[in-house]
């Protein structure tokens, strides 16, 4: 696909592609979701564990560095994209499951790439950025 200010795809409600290219298509801010370090660890955790669910504070464990607040909000936003299913149990205090959305299964393997992709990168990733700087502070 080539950049296109005329192509409006992403307006068609029969869900035909979006266009990244465009700045009002909708593709670039669900990317801009997706591409975090914490969505990528919240549906790796949930598909290891799929179809089962998963309580939020064993999200909370098996995601390290994570604080509450920033799990509560990914997890919200994977929910608002129909990506992750959330259940309440109505105990005091209440546990809350998750669990991917046939939707969000199909996220898992481009993300899975992905992580790969940076794991097997990181240290050229890092060697170049070091190079960089360095030329940065001599010049």
């Amino acid at each position: 696909m080539t950049p296109s200010s005329t192509s409006k795809a992403w307006r068609s409600p029969n869900g035909a592609r979006g266009d990244l290219f465009d700045p009002q298509c909708p593709t670039r801010r669900l990317l801009d979701r997706i591409g975090t370090k914490w969505t990528s660890m919240a549906v790796k955790v949930l598909a290891e564990a799929s179809p089962e669910e998963v309580r939020f504070a064993e999200l909370q464990r098996r995601m390290p560095g994570i604080s509450q607040k920033m799990l509560s909000a990914t997890l919200q936003g994977l929910a608002r994209d129909g990506l992750v299913g959330r259940r309440v149990e109505a105990t005091v205090p209440p546990r809350v499951y998750y669990r991917l959305t046939p939707l969000g299964l199909t996220l898992e393997e481009p993300l899975a790439a992905l992580r790969e992709w940076a794991e097997t990168h990181m240290a050229e990733v890092d060697r170049a950025h070091r190079r960089s700087a360095e030329d940065a502070s001599s010049g």
